[in-house]
């Protein structure tokens, strides 16, 4: 997953003390104490490492990954003072960075160098479309990629931020961009003397997937509205047992998100309009889905307007919504609907 976007990094050849180093802002330690936490609540210390180029350029042979090197236009004055501000950037007082994928990660922090350290500062080209939202730039590299499910994940998690509209240097966060910017940078203000492939790669092992969410999903729908019009002791034991886990799910994504957004730094994961259909309530009335108490039929009669204006103003929020999640928001509508009138 973390490969499909791309990365950046320095490549910095001494020929006077013969070395061949890639510095790479795109560090972290999974030994770190309480790595998975700090990674969910956007608190991860990321780092400037070094490595052999060599080393470097095995590890994405053996993953497949290419690597496109440019060649940066810079005197002798501004070449040492880039491998100093990397050399002073890589001091254990100084590597650590807290990460932020849309405004402070592997590329930026490159893109940042170049612009300080080239004389005068270039004003790097505007390379995607205007009005290109943040999230239309990473869905082009999921879609390219096929990754449906790893996109149906982030549009969970990603709320409304994220579908605001990025300027030129916003966008230079995906590495493409940011190489596709400094190759079209105007020639008065030339950044790179040249841009070469290293190595072919496989371009075949992305293959589309029938099991993309929208069949999953809709097959679900499908057969649980077939098996609910199945009117017998074994189909009424599976809906109600179904019912359940299906509320509760549902309500735990909601919970999820809930925390995402107020508990932690993840700015782009605030304003979700996911809640709209999951409820965190779900969560609790999954226990009480065999009731007939009369607040409870209610709460789901409730529950299926709600859903219903909500598919009505699906594709007018303003969040992009996965089309992916429908199956699941017609479920809920069918179920919650089912428990109002029985």
């Amino acid at each position: 997953m973390y490969s499909t976007f791309g990365h950046s990094a320095f490549r910095v050849i001494d020929s006077s003390s013969v070395t061949d180093y890639v510095f790479n802002f795109g560090t972290f330690n999974f030994d770190d104490d309480g790595f998975y936490l700090k990674f969910v609540r956007g608190k991860l210390n990321y780092y400037l490492s070094a490595e052999n180029f060599q080393d470097f350029k095995y590890d994405y042979q053996m993953s497949n990954r290419g690597i496109t090197e440019q060649v940066l236009n810079l005197t002798a004055t501004e070449k040492v003072a880039l491998q100093q501000t990397l050399l002073n950037n890589i001091r254990e007082e100084n590597k650590y960075y807290k990460y932020d994928f849309f405004f402070d990660n592997c590329t930026t922090r490159p893109r940042d160098i170049i612009v300080q350290t080239k004389n005068p500062h270039p004003v790097l080209a505007a390379v995607m479309p205007a009005g290109t939202k943040f999230r239309q730039a990473i869905h082009k590299y999921l879609d390219k990629n096929n990754k449906a499910w790893s996109k149906l994940g982030i549009d969970l998690l990603l709320g409304a931020p994220t579908d605001a509209v990025m300027t030129t240097a916003q966008s230079q966060f995906l590495p493409e961009v940011l190489m596709t910017s400094l190759e079209n940078t105007n020639k008065k203000q030339q950044v790179l003397l040249s841009t070469s492939n290293l190595y072919p790669i496989n371009n075949d092992n992305n293959k589309p997937s029938l099991f993309t969410p929208g069949s999953v999903f809709s097959c679900l729908l499908v057969l649980i509205i077939l098996i609910s019009v199945l009117k017998n002791k074994w189909t009424s034991q599976f809906m109600q047992g179904f019912d359940g886990i299906f509320l509760f799910c549902t309500g735990a994504i909601g919970i999820i998100l809930i925390f995402m957004w107020l508990v932690t730094d993840h700015a782009m994961c605030k304003n979700n309009y996911n809640l709209l259909w999951a409820l965190p309530t779900n969560c609790v009335l999954a226990f009480f889905v065999t009731s007939k108490k009369k607040w409870i039929k209610n709460y789901f009669g409730l529950t299926a307007i709600l859903l219903s204006l909500t598919l009505i103003v699906w594709f007018f929020l303003p969040q992009q919504m996965n089309k992916g999640f429908l199956p699941i928001v017609f479920l809920l509508i069918n179920r919650t609907a089912g428990k109002y009138f029985s």
